[in-house]
């Protein structure tokens, strides 16, 4: 694909005004509803009633620019600055003039989106239908967008019902790009109970990164019903979310570090496969929340700098032989940085490849060459004080060669099915070590990492041998 109830109480309306000074705004602006010459108003910060001593109760403890009313009424306050306040409850006095006029302001609502509605952008397996007696959306293999609604923050709430025995399935949010960036949250049926039952993935090139965020703040167990509907709810603010999925008391899953890096964009309703169905969906807009990151610490002995290379076909390369010295001066290498906790993930410099491996279910298939597999090359240089050996950890996914000083030291495939049928080829330091002699000064580290699927990436820490 290119491509809730509220939270706080209800009945209150929030309403936005700005606080100008008289004599700035011109004089045909300003008509409207002269308020009395002298009031005693209560809340600590310069508030004014329409009309009369009986709607000061209607306001709250505000600050200058936010104010809720019980009426729904929206103010704008223009003064002179010679009006004078106390410390504590304010007093206008006489002399000066106070107006107020209503502004014209949009209230947070909640937007319920039906099934048939032409709002929804349909793609693949898509169509409104009827399942257990309610109307709904089918997917697989397909999308729903909501393609007039672009969304910061917000809550997010639909049910929904699968009776496939196996699938992925959720919500794109953020999505931006026509699709090609944004954030995944998604069930896996088939894994109910288990602890990556449900996982949240940015979007980075059209690309998911499953293999690569894994773990605390990305996976957790839940039990997913099968063939009943039941409830989700997604609250994002910010660069934080959290999923709910039946219970709504508690989140299921916590994302403390949202990583696409997109702020604004389109939601959408994503199955990849397994027939899933949604209705009821709802969206309402919350306040911006401030965008604060919270990377996890960089490992010590992480290699953190290095120059990547544009992606080429993999197969088209003989990926055991080292780069020649006219080769790799040809190349226009980039400059990129390993996040914390040390990943490059390649996704956000080279598009995604999107291709269906031969051995995902015939085991015996594992070692035939994969049409359409990409590989980029990166290189980093590691200055050592004396001639040594040191432990290179490395976590990649999915091929790699590892490359010092111009020869080759290993080659290592640790993809999705690859090493046994279960195995995910989820990215860790510890996936492979390999010991690597240094000489003294500088040291040239190349690896060719090759890509299936699932998220384009390595990570690397240099540490001494163990005794």
């Amino acid at each position: 694909m290119k491509r809730m109830p509220p939270t706080g109480p209800t009945g209150s309306v929030t309403l936005i005004a700005f606080v100008l000074l008289w004599l700035v705004a011109p004089a045909q602006a300003r008509p409207s509803h002269k308020l009395p010459s002298r009031k005693t108003c209560t809340g600590g910060t310069l508030w004014a009633p329409l009309d009369g001593e009986s709607k000061a109760r209607g306001f709250a403890n505000l600050n200058p620019q936010t104010f809720t009313m019980s009426t729904g009424e929206a103010l704008a306050i223009t003064r002179s600055p010679s009006v004078n306040s106390s410390a504590g409850d304010y007093t206008f006095t006489a002399g000066a003039p106070l107006f107020a006029s209503p502004v014209d302001t949009k209230t947070s609502q909640t937007q319920s989106v039906p099934p048939d509605s032409p709002r929804w952008q349909l793609e693949g397996q898509a169509k409104p239908t009827e399942y257990q007696g309610r109307k709904c959306l089918y997917l697989d293999g397909g999308a729903a967008i909501l393609k007039d609604l672009e969304m910061r923050d917000g809550v997010i709430d639909v049910d929904v019902a699968t009776p496939a025995n196996r699938g992925f399935f959720g919500i794109d949010f953020r999505l931006a790009d026509e699709g090609a960036n944004g954030e995944r949250v998604y069930l896996r049926q088939h894994k109910s109970g288990a602890p990556d039952a449900m996982q949240y993935t940015p979007v980075l090139n059209t690309g998911a990164n499953w293999q690569i965020y894994n773990g605390p703040g990305f996976t957790a167990a839940v039990d997913i019903p099968r063939d009943a509907w039941f409830h989700m709810r997604l609250e994002v603010a910010g660069a934080q979310a959290k999923w709910y999925v039946k219970d709504m008391d508690k989140p299921a899953l916590v994302m403390n570090d949202l990583k696409s890096g997109v702020q604004k964009g389109l939601i959408a309703l994503y199955v990849l496969t397994g027939a899933t169905y949604y209705t009821n969906f709802e969206f309402r807009e919350t306040p911006a929340a401030p965008w604060e990151r919270h990377n996890p610490p960089m490992p010590p002995d992480t290699l953190i700098k290095w120059s990547l290379s544009p992606s080429y076909d993999a197969l088209a390369r003989n990926l055991e032989r080292p780069l020649s010295a006219s080769e790799r001066d040809s190349i226009k290498w980039q400059e990129v940085e390993a996040e914390a906790p040390g990943f490059v993930v390649v996704y956000r410099y080279r598009e995604a490849p999107h291709l269906r491996v031969t051995f995902a279910n015939d085991f015996a298939k594992r070692l035939e060459p994969q049409p359409g597999a990409k590989v980029v090359y990166a290189k980093t240089t590691i200055v050592s004080d004396r001639d040594q050996v040191k432990k290179l950890y490395i976590g990649y996914s999915d091929d790699v060669s590892v490359f010092l000083n111009g020869r080759i030291l290993y080659r290592g495939r640790s993809a999705q099915n690859f090493r046994d049928p279960a195995f995910l080829g989820i990215v860790n330091p510890e996936n492979d070590a390999v010991y690597v002699q240094l000489r003294k000064g500088s040291n040239e580290l190349v690896l060719a990492v090759s890509e299936l699927g699932g998220g384009w990436g390595f990570i690397c820490r240099l540490v001494d041998p163990e005794s």
